[in-house]
């Protein structure tokens, strides 16, 4: 094989690696584009309001931006209501744009964020079909909320925490839990979602 021919040779491998590495680039920001904008937000609290959520979503949004906004904060309203925005945003799933664009996340611990999200793309968000959207749940009514306080220790450190129970209906039954427990911690002000637990009704 002359030297000549060798180099073309190289050249040709070196193309077709680029362009196999374009096309998996290109594909991965397809996969992970959103068509969104937010409408709403909580000032330091980092909560946002989507143009895609529905009214069940909104409704319980201004009820969180009302007990934020007091001068004392009433805790337990705080952690049933983030609990119900939660469960709304991560079961309603007819409009996310496909299985990366996971829900819930601005509500979850920083340091288990990724984990969370990875498990919900390999679980439940792992067959989405973002041209099939039909067939896919919308949480649409809040059944049941209690909420008591506990004790939650992560990484040797003790957290105020409370414990939600939510039930959940859905426009059309697909399968899907209607029934979860949360931990919400306390950190400084602000509490986190660190634990979530379908329950099977009995």
């Amino acid at each position: 094989m002359s030297k000549k021919y060798k180099i073309i040779l190289g050249l040709i491998s070196l193309l077709i690696i680029i362009l196999i590495v374009f096309l998996i680039t290109n594909q991965f920001s397809v996969n992970h584009k959103v068509n969104y904008q937010v409408i709403d937000k909580i000032d330091n609290y980092d909560y946002t309001l989507d143009d895609r959520d529905g009214k069940l979503m909104r409704e319980e949004f201004n009820k969180l931006k009302k007990v934020l906004a007091k001068d004392e904060i009433d805790y337990n309203s705080y952690a049933s209501i983030l609990a119900n925005l939660f469960i709304i945003d991560l079961f309603t799933i007819n409009n996310k744009e496909n299985k990366y664009d996971v829900g819930s996340l601005e509500y979850i611990y920083p340091d288990i964020k990724d984990n969370f999200k990875l498990n919900v793309t390999d679980t439940i968000y792992k067959y989405i079909n973002e041209d099939d959207k039909n067939n896919y749940p919308e949480v649409k009514e809040i059944t049941g909320n209690t909420v008591s306080d506990t004790t939650y220790t992560y990484q040797k450190e003790d957290f105020e925490a409370y414990k939600v129970i939510v039930t959940w209906d859905y426009s059309k039954d697909l399968g899907y839990y209607t029934k979860g427990e949360l931990i919400l911690i306390k950190k400084d002000t602000k509490l986190y979602v660190v634990s979530f637990k379908g329950v099977e009704e009995n």
